[in-house]
């Protein structure tokens, strides 16, 4: 598939996002996006992303743009440091997705491009930019990853995490070094684990078996209270409790939104249905699968009530920051952007002040547990195609679905989300990023939602096998 916006940016094949076709959408964006007349720069830690970075800051300087390097950082910081300069900014990267893959994500003087903007950089583009050459008129900006990581120290304290024994699985993540020194900063013993010289595409929301082994090993063999890590640009947190266990991203949420005292949450139709039963939020607003919806959601509430305490979060795990929350030491100022460094802090460290294990803070929660897979190599058109059959024909759905209960309601917000009686669900739609179809299953107890998961990703195959990739 050529490169296209998905769920958050522009992806496609390294081969395909040609020194052309970057020059086009970059200068597209610019006469579309306000910029303040500077655009940050920063990218991941893919082999490809340096040299896409390179035209990136070529196109913007061909356009009479200020250029400012940031280097290698995670997307959040970068965002951050943007809103800070009041310029826009672009992080090249694929995010989690394979290293044969890349892209952009783009961010006005207000935050993360909507999907207005999206259409407009697309009806934009087409021209026949030159391409431009190396320009030396290029401000560094070596501290952006730095004041990330001072945002975190500066509101939760040098014991927020004190004595805590935290695995860091730095692979392939920009995010990798500022980790540590943000568990350093907050008083735990960060220990590094399994550093990648090569990109590895850690998806935090369908994470493998075989991973999930070895982040338990990994526990057990170094005897950690708590083992972290991220995806790629670090847009996307993993937390596994003391067993390694991993907390789904959705979880994460929650229990981040009841720390900082969230009232009002954001998030899509693929996140756990406990959110609409805790009382502490007074209202939730379902969205489509993708950042740039939540982003909406969040930007309406507040033009409705200024002062709402209004948070959002995906069922990656990224979560977005409305209001000006406090720590345990001090504030965080809003970030309304993917962030994967919040939802891993606040639930550690209000655990932690309460003197419990992570795992703890689940016991909280209602029983409502999801599971997520992908099946890969699958081309978009093919998964649409299902899906589509399976929402207009109910005996289709009959022959299909595998719940042990009779179906209840469609939701065809983004994809087909299937709700059984007895509070299963099970939600088929294709991935905005890459050639996959995504299962995500939500049962009351965790070993109903992996049957449930296992069972339907198994239906998947055999419906789609002849179109793998």
């Amino acid at each position: 598939m050529p490169p296209s916006f998905g769920t958050s940016g522009l992806r496609g094949l390294v081969t395909e996002l040609t020194d052309d076709l970057i020059t086009d959408m970059v200068r597209a964006s610019l006469e579309c996006c306000a910029h303040g007349g500077a655009v940050m720069v920063g990218w991941d830690l893919r082999a490809s992303s340096p040299a896409l970075a390179r035209t990136v800051v070529n196109a913007i300087r061909a356009a009479g743009v200020q250029a400012v390097c940031a280097g290698a950082v995670p997307t959040p910081a970068l965002a951050m440091a943007a809103a800070a300069r009041g310029c826009g900014a672009i992080m090249v990267t694929g995010s989690h997705i394979p290293a044969d893959r890349n892209g952009l994500k783009f961010y006005t003087v207000t935050g993360e491009i909507s999907k207005q903007d999206e259409q407009a950089i697309l009806a934009a583009s087409g021209k026949d930019w030159p391409i431009a050459p190396s320009s030396p008129e290029v401000i560094d900006a070596p501290d952006t990853g730095q004041d990330y990581v001072a945002r975190y120290v500066s509101a939760y304290g040098p014991r927020a995490l004190s004595g805590l024994r935290i695995g860091v699985y730095q692979h392939s993540s920009v995010a990798r070094d500022l980790m540590m020194d943000i568990f350093a900063g907050l008083g735990a013993i960060p220990v590094a684990l399994a550093r990648s010289e090569h990109f590895i595409p850690v998806d935090t929301e369908a994470v493998a078996a075989e991973t999930r082994k070895q982040l338990a090993e990994w526990c057990k063999r170094h005897e950690l209270d708590a083992l972290v890590s991220t995806d790629g640009d670090a847009d996307r947190p993993l937390l596994c409790d003391a067993h390694g266990e991993v907390i789904a991203g959705d979880v994460l949420g929650v229990l981040t939104a009841r720390a900082l005292g969230a009232q009002v949450i954001c998030t899509p139709v693929s996140s756990n249905s406990m959110v609409e039963m805790i009382p502490d939020f007074t209202s939730t607003h379902r969205t489509r699968i993708g950042s740039p919806h939540v982003v909406a959601a969040m930007e309406r509430v507040l033009a409705a009530d200024p002062a709402a305490k209004v948070v959002g979060y995906e069922a990656n795990g990224g979560f977005l920051l409305g209001y000006t929350a406090a720590g345990l030491a001090g504030t965080l100022p809003p970030l309304m952007t993917r962030d994967c460094m919040l939802p891993v802090i606040a639930p550690l460290a209000a655990a932690h002040a309460k003197g419990q294990p992570v795992a703890d803070m689940l016991a909280d929660l209602p029983a409502c547990f999801t599971a997520t897979d992908r099946l890969q190599g699958i081309p978009t058109a093919a998964s649409r195609a299902l899906i589509d059959r399976l929402s207009a024909s109910p005996d289709a759905r009959a022959a299909f679905f595998d719940a042990g209960a009779p179906e209840v309601l469609l939701d065809m917000t983004d994809g087909l989300r299937v709700h059984f009686s007895g509070g299963r669900i099970v939600h088929l739609r294709p991935s905005g990023n890459a050639p996959e179809c995504r299962c995500y299953a939500e049962a009351p107890s965790a070993a109903q939602a992996q049957q449930l998961l296992e069972t339907h990703m198994d239906k998947l195959r055999a419906a789609l096998s002849g179109r793998l990739t």
